[in-house]
């Protein structure tokens, strides 16, 4: 099931239970749980997701220490805070406690406040480890489009990174604030802008280029002129189909798109300077050296394997992070591994254990594996060497001789 799909099966559980749902409790239980669910995260580990989480440097008010409703963990690391609030109260983090939480966690870069209705996603882009005033994204669980549930996604237990969120974070801001600022100037040229068109004329050709001074006269001599070329424009773009081509280079980065422009970066470097320490563990290691022993057997490609560990998985590739092929995921409780091959190969290549389709879908993740322990990877050669090798296969060199 993809997760548009299971974000509208909670939505329409939202939709019927949210007029019989009151206070603050009703709401988390009613509304809010389910929705973590959804993206993920074990409701029901309080290693995970900490209900009422009291931190070391919590103050006391009235007797009583300061807490947030829910604080949600990834490999023991606190990623994201939440408060909630009643169904039928504004979600705003207006007492200044979730700030102080925020500002305190260094690990947590995600404060979401939250009426079971609408989602208020906050970070640090203003400064670094001081939550922002205003929120960079607004989630309605009953109202919203295609283009959320894909920034939603970012937030998904598998697909956690903060530092991909904070630039596609970044990104969404300014292109909002862009957006409404070349919208305000095609709709109402102000003085400036057709100052600044006619001074540029002169640069197309002589014939073009205005003598003398700009005067306010001379502007508003040009304000239909420029109205009448932006809607030209516009529509000589329009017809020439190129408005695809504009939406796609102009929309918020896509998740896979960001993890690209992250590789061109130290990852380690940035994580530590986000107060986030990923400690490589020996089960991941010996994962690591398994699938390596593994791949060496192919007699097509000998691209070199590599690793990166984050926060959220432990991920193999084939010289770049984002050339990934295999994410294991080896917590205590839970071992798993995603591939980018179809549910139907990998059951084939994997009959029996389970497999199951990837229902938050990122970077082309398709399908996920469940195993016992790091030894059940002896068992799967022929599915890792399969992922493997359809990996290296997209990429430029690396065939054997």
């Amino acid at each position: 099931m993809a997760f548009a799909d299971d974000i509208a099966k909670v939505a329409e559980q939202v939709r019927k239970r949210a007029e019989a749902v009151s206070g603050e409790e009703g709401t988390k239980m009613g509304l809010i749980v389910p929705f973590f669910s959804t993206l993920g995260y074990d409701v029901f580990d309080p290693t995970e997701v900490i209900p009422e989480y009291i931190a070391d440097f919590a103050i006391k008010k009235l007797g009583q220490f300061e807490k947030v409703d829910y604080a949600i963990s990834i490999n023991s690391a606190i990623v994201m805070l939440v408060e909630a609030k009643a169904r039928d109260k504004k979600p705003e983090a207006h007492d200044g406690q979730l700030k102080r939480y925020f500002n305190g966690l260094r690990s947590a870069k995600v404060a979401i406040v939250t009426n079971g209705i609408n989602y208020l996603f906050f970070t640090d882009l203003r400064h670094e480890n001081m939550m922002d005033d205003e929120p960079f994204f607004i989630f309605n669980i009953l109202n919203h489009d295609p283009k959320q549930i894909e920034n939603l996604k970012f937030f998904h237990r598998d697909n956690f990174d903060a530092l991909i969120i904070k630039r596609h974070a970044e990104e969404m801001v300014y292109l909002s604030g862009m957006t409404q600022l070349v919208d305000g100037l095609l709709r109402s040229p102000s003085d400036e802008f057709i100052r600044f068109l006619i001074s540029q004329l002169g640069n197309i050709g002589s014939r073009y280029a205005i003598e003398g001074r700009i005067t306010s006269k001379v502007t508003e001599k040009f304000r239909s002129i420029v109205k009448k070329s932006i809607q030209g424009s516009l529509v000589d773009l329009m017809t020439q189909s190129i408005s695809k081509e504009i939406g796609q280079s102009s929309e918020i980065s896509s998740p896979t798109q960001l993890i690209e422009e992250a590789d061109e970066i130290q990852d380690e470097t940035d994580q530590d300077s986000e107060g986030i320490k990923v400690e490589t563990t020996a089960e991941e290691l010996e994962a690591f050296e398994k699938i390596k022993s593994i791949t060496s057997q192919s007699k097509i490609y000998t691209l070199e394997v590599k690793y990166k560990d984050v926060v959220s998985y432990f991920g193999v590739n084939v010289g770049k992070t984002t050339w990934w092929f295999l994410r294991l995921y080896l917590s205590p409780k839970k071992k798993s591994f995603v591939t980018r091959l179809p549910v139907n190969e990998v059951k084939a290549l994997a009959p029996s254990l389970e497999v199951q389709e990837m229902s938050a879908s990122f970077g082309d993740a398709v399908s996920r594996v469940i195993i016992s322990s790091v030894s059940d990877l002896d068992s799967l050669s022929d599915l890792i060497l399969r992922c493997y090798e359809s990996e290296a296969s997209k990429r430029p060199s690396g065939k054997a001789a």
